[in-house]
């Protein structure tokens, strides 16, 4: 009989092999996955047992995102976990938990799904920790997939504008708060980045008092490194899944990988919003085999077709109505 192990090796390698050929099946494979995960994860198994059997997609039962921080969310026994990932909490509370057995469709996602979104996988330079330096950060365990060593320049703001100054091109990969740093550092000094360079910001600015508008974090890349609006990219992802999704420039649809769907919800119901209509984002990552594949997240995000356009975290901002239920229904 196959144990539970056997049955995730088997699962993951299916995976692996569609994540790498592209196209169509995901509502094929967001229903197994789904079906293993309701099997084998007992804390999941019984926040499922209120909801009837999922026939589509979109109807997989969705954890809320605090739930990472409150249940042991993993589909096999607690000593086979190789590595766990912990949120950066805002407040200094506990921290949400991403257990992983192996980092095989991790790595798969986070390398893929950065070539997938058309960015070079050559002359990037990080402004993000090292996995050696921060092993709890899923970010710095992607960037150093991502990024060589020698090309990793965080703190280290001189060095990487010398390394600026001497680039052919340059893909500057970093949180938004590293770059707003970086940028506050250089003063009044600037660099003139070749033509095919590129920013990817990421992440916000948790944990901190300080906070900038994008508008004007975006017109800070122009000032001090020549780089358009459309130049600046912005990669969305998040501790608890284990896929990104990407967009540049202002206003325009976060896209999504062939594994993964974003679904934006009216929070008093728990339905699709229609077109152009603003709700609460819900994520659906495959690539999370071994936690939860749906995810609740408390982001704001309007329908555009099949994608989303991110507009931050701030449930009053809900139409009237769906405001007054957003944090009940979240939590």
């Amino acid at each position: 009989m196959d144990t539970p192990s056997n049955n995730y090796a088997a699962l993951e390698n299916r995976l692996s092999r569609w994540m790498a050929g592209g196209g169509g099946g995901f509502e094929e494979h967001a229903l197994e996955v789904h079906a293993f995960q309701r099997e084998n994860n007992p804390d999941y198994r019984a926040f499922c047992a209120g909801f009837p059997p999922a026939g589509r997609w979109q109807d997989i039962p969705a954890v809320p995102v605090a739930a990472f921080k409150t249940s042991d969310l993993r589909c096999f026994p607690a000593d086979r976990t190789i590595r766990t990932f912990e949120t950066s909490g805002t407040t200094g509370g506990r921290p949400g938990n991403h257990h992983f057995c192996s980092l095989s469709l991790y790595l798969h996602a986070a390398t893929r799904g950065w070539l997938g979104a058309g960015l070079p996988a050559d002359a990037i330079l990080s402004l993000i920790p090292r996995a050696a330096e921060a092993p709890r950060s899923s970010l710095s365990q992607m960037a150093s997939w991502l990024v060589p060593g020698d090309r990793s320049f965080f703190n280290r703001r001189e060095d990487l504008l010398r390394a600026l100054e001497d680039a052919p091109k340059a893909v500057l990969f970093g949180t938004a708060l590293a770059f707003l740093d970086f940028f506050e550092g250089l003063g009044d000094r600037s660099v003139e980045l070749p033509e095919g360079s590129l920013a990817v910001e990421t992440g916000g600015y948790k944990g901190t008092r300080r906070g900038m508008p994008k508008p004007e974090l975006y017109r800070l890349f122009q000032k001090h490194l020549g780089l358009r609006e459309d130049s600046v990219w912005n990669e969305y992802g998040m501790t608890e899944l284990s896929s990104q999704f990407y967009t540049h420039g202002l206003g325009r649809p976060h896209l999504s990988p062939h594994w993964a769907r974003g679904l934006v919800v009216d929070p008093g119901t728990g339905a699709e919003v229609e077109e152009g209509e603003t709700g609460m984002l819900r994520l659906f990552d495959v690539a999370n085999l071994g936690s939860v594949l749906a995810i609740q997240t408390r982001d704001l995000a309007i329908r555009r077709g099949g994608d989303f356009e991110l507009l931050g975290r701030d449930p009053a901002a809900l139409p009237r109505g769906c405001s007054l239920s957003a944090d009940e229904w979240l939590s």
